[in-house]
């Protein structure tokens, strides 16, 4: 099942789970270097895309849950935008998703003098996640807890609710959930500029 998913999304996958085999071997070091640290000795420009293909070594439902999340969504999504003649937009959103999640968590973490490094993929998830609420809004999921499945776009919106209580609360202070929240974003901010130059697109033919 797995060969049938879209090739960018297959690659992202594959780029992940290497890199976190390479962790095993030189875990600090590539954290030190590729991790997204605060502004300060310890950042570099690369770490803002870099940190989302890293994961905790030590936790391994830490990147299965977002490779699942990749699997499950990203093939559809990019499947969607193959469709419609825009598969490089594609590339485009999750890494826009990517950065705006390390722009936010950035800006949170010069506030709260917090030197941690922030690692993970959920960044562009999420943002894939919303992007497939906003595609395919209708689509039923099943997620555990939830006993029924519910809509795409009702399941993101709770996801969106959850983790902008925990950030507000300081809940799980070892996840960031800001970056989740930015990544929604990037995502968000992605499709309105798609919609906007396809439409003018379509327009000008």
């Amino acid at each position: 099942m797995f060969p049938t998913l879209p090739p960018i999304t297959r690659a992202i996958i594959v780029a992940n789970v290497a890199v976190f085999l390479l962790e095993f071997l030189m875990s600090d070091r590539i954290i030190e270097l590729f991790a997204l640290w605060p502004i300060g000795p310890l950042f570099h420009p690369w770490q803002v895309v870099t940190y989302a293909f890293l994961h905790d070594p030590h936790n391994l439902m830490h990147i299965v849950f977002n490779m699942f999340a990749l699997y499950m969504f990203g093939g559809a999504l990019e499947n969607y935008w193959r469709e419609h003649g825009a598969v490089s937009f594609y590339v485009a959103f999750y890494f826009a998703s990517v950065l705006a999640a390390a722009g936010t968590e950035l800006l949170v973490l010069g506030q709260s003098n917090v030197v941690e490094p922030v690692i993970g993929a959920s960044g562009g998830v999420f943002g894939v996640l919303l992007g497939f609420a906003w595609f395919f809004p209708r689509n039923k999921l099943l997620v555990l807890p939830i006993p029924v499945p519910i809509s795409a776009w009702l399941l993101v919106t709770i996801y969106g609710a959850i983790e902008l209580w925990l950030g507000v609360t300081g809940r799980q202070d070892s996840v960031a959930h800001f970056a989740h929240l930015g990544g929604m974003l990037g995502g968000a901010i992605m499709i309105l500029l798609w919609r906007t130059t396809d439409r003018g697109r379509r327009t000008v033919h």
